[in-house]
């Protein structure tokens, strides 16, 4: 247990083994978008060395983060970074009242070591910018680069327009008709529940068909090896979990085809993944599970459809718009290190200039 004297008051410092109920108590308060951050979102990655930084005001009292990490690099480097899923996106767990002089205090841990990673995080993001303010007063050095723009579709404005345009509904038509030729299309929907490990052999064995399974190494797929699905199967041992995610299936007859894999929280949706078997493209199969997904919110209370950065081209025709940016943090306690570090990674943010742009 570490101990410091802030302004507010003590501040307590509790180092956990794996992934506590404390982080769950943390995303129950999240900002909507946010509250997927759960202990088994962490732990869905097997990697069962990490460790959870607990901070709070004094001994058993108001919990103010929550820093899940894990082992990042060589082990002689002692370096790690936040735990959880590349996207939608990584963070740490802070509660809406908790300052930057409270986390400063608690980024002077030994546990955090030389350097550690945060990211992809949204630049946008309150515990982001909370995080950087507080690394700042603490002395790190806060390396950042680039890591993508996320296309958003706003769900409330085309409600009003319309969608698809004629050219796309024309291809979804002529898509059904060809696959109708071919057997007996229908739709699939999963949530909550429902999950299995049937489901998750559904969408591997989709995965296993497409282009990712037939011309890549597979690092990429969701589901197409055990561990993919093991983390799956971890984190939808977390009713909340299972309740936010939800798949939409194409079945051909009882052959599943093609796939939507989202994530809900609040009036978001995150697109996750997606994917159909390479020799059915003729049918437009890809399409018909993005604009499935697509109509689904519509239909819904959501507000706003999160498609990921990255191969823009469908997703400005979905209707997408640029939504905000992602960084890849670095965080460094040496100067002289960060110096050095800056040549591969990217330029430290000077905190005056962000205050600058913070007002």
């Amino acid at each position: 247990m570490y101990q410091a004297r802030i302004a507010a008051g003590p501040l307590a410092v509790a180092t956990i083994a794996g992934f506590p109920p404390e982080i769950d108590a943390l995303a129950d308060q999240a900002r909507p978008g946010y509250g997927f951050l759960r202990a088994a979102w962490y732990r869905g990655a097997g990697e069962q060395a990490g460790t959870t930084l607990v901070v709070q005001r004094g001994e058993g009292g108001a919990l103010l983060a929550a820093i899940p990490l894990v082992p990042f690099g060589p082990a002689i480097a002692r370096t790690h970074k936040v735990a959880g899923l590349y996207w939608p996106f990584r963070s740490i767990l802070i509660a809406p009242d908790c300052t930057e002089h409270e986390l400063a205090a608690a980024l002077r841990h030994k546990a955090f070591g030389p350097v550690w990673r945060l990211g992809p995080a949204r630049m946008d993001d309150p515990a982001t910018l909370t995080l950087i303010g507080g690394a700042h007063a603490a002395g790190w050095r806060v390396l950042s680069r680039p890591a993508g723009t996320s296309w958003v579709i706003d769900l409330d404005a085309m409600r009003r327009t319309g969608l698809p345009r004629n050219s796309v509904a024309r291809k979804l038509r002529n898509g059904w008709r060809k696959l109708e030729a071919l057997g007996t299309p229908q739709w699939r929907s999963v949530r909550g529940a429902q999950w299995n490990d049937s489901v998750l052999g559904d969408l591997a064995r989709i995965e296993a068909d497409s282009w990712i399974g037939r011309s890549t190494d597979g690092s990429g797929a969701k589901f197409l090896n055990a561990a993919q699905r093991a983390y799956w199967r971890t984190a939808l041992t977390d009713p909340a979990l299972a309740e936010r995610l939800s798949a939409a299936i194409l079945m051909l007859d009882d052959r599943p085809v093609a796939f939507s894999f989202d994530l809900d929280d609040g009036p978001i949706r995150y697109a996750i993944a997606g994917s159909h078997a390479e020799e059915l493209k003729h049918c437009y199969i890809g399409k018909h599970v993005n604009y499935r997904a697509l109509e689904e919110c519509l239909a819904s209370p959501l507000s706003r459809f999160d498609l990921g950065s990255g191969d823009s081209g469908y997703k400005r025709e979905m209707g997408a718009r640029p939504g905000y940016d992602m960084t890849d943090l670095l965080l460094v306690r040496s100067p002289i290190a960060a110096w050095a570090l800056a040549k591969a990674w990217g330029p430290p943010i000077d905190p005056v200039e962000r205050a600058r742009a913070d007002a």
